[in-house]
């Protein structure tokens, strides 16, 4: 009889502990506090152009002190250590980057450069005239709109519209304003005319058919 259950005993006791030590591993499972999720990061778009009042970041391989961070000035000028002055403006990320370094190889042998755009500048267009939603469009942050996608921002023509007959009133760096008569219609038809950027500032003009 001591025997049997001396037996019984060996079977039983190792089967308790086991289950007793899964249930305490489970509960430590379940209070555990979960992983951080990964932060999905926005990648640039390379096709962006840094523009007046965008803030940007410079920052140059094992060299803290020529980090920078400044808002583009309007004639698209921000200054960095050492090299001063630099244009920056209507130039892509890549573009950027390139132009620095060639001003800091006067400093330093192989200097290797980032530059991002930490904040970008608020830019509008407006269309008035015979569009469905005449009024102020926000330019995306990344990327550009071309004349026919801003009309399409807008709600599109209105029945009386003359596509043909648009006006651009645009604003040159140095403030002076320029008129451009585009033939929307004939843009919208063939693919060998060239779609038309819209800029910072722009104003389109959509014309009564009659005028």
């Amino acid at each position: 009889m001591t025997t049997i259950l001396s037996a019984l005993l060996r079977r039983i006791i190792p089967a308790v502990c086991m289950a007793w030590l899964g249930s305490v591993q489970h509960g430590l499972a379940q209070t555990a506090e979960p992983p951080p999720k990964a932060v999905p990061v926005q990648a640039s778009t390379a096709n962006y152009r840094i523009a007046a009042n965008d803030v940007v970041k410079v920052t140059v391989f094992q060299e803290d002190d020529l980090e920078t961070l400044a808002r583009v000035a309007q004639d698209g000028r921000i200054s960095l250590p050492y090299i001063g002055s630099i244009d920056l403006g209507g130039k892509t990320t890549q573009e950027g980057v390139r132009t620095i370094e060639a001003r800091l190889r006067e400093y330093y042998t192989h200097p290797q450069v980032a530059l991002r755009v930490m904040e970008y500048s608020k830019r509008s267009f407006t269309v008035l005239g015979q569009v469905a939603r005449p009024g102020n469009y926000d330019l995306p942050n990344e990327g550009s709109l071309n004349l026919i996608e801003a009309i399409g921002v807008a709600g599109g023509y209105t029945r009386i519209a003359s596509p043909g007959k648009i006006t651009i009133k645009r604003i040159g760096k140095n403030g002076e304003e320029t008129t451009l008569k585009v033939d929307a219609k004939k843009m919208a038809s063939d693919s060998n005319v060239p779609r038309i950027k819209v800029l910072p500032g722009d104003t389109i003009i959509v014309p009564e058919s009659w005028l």
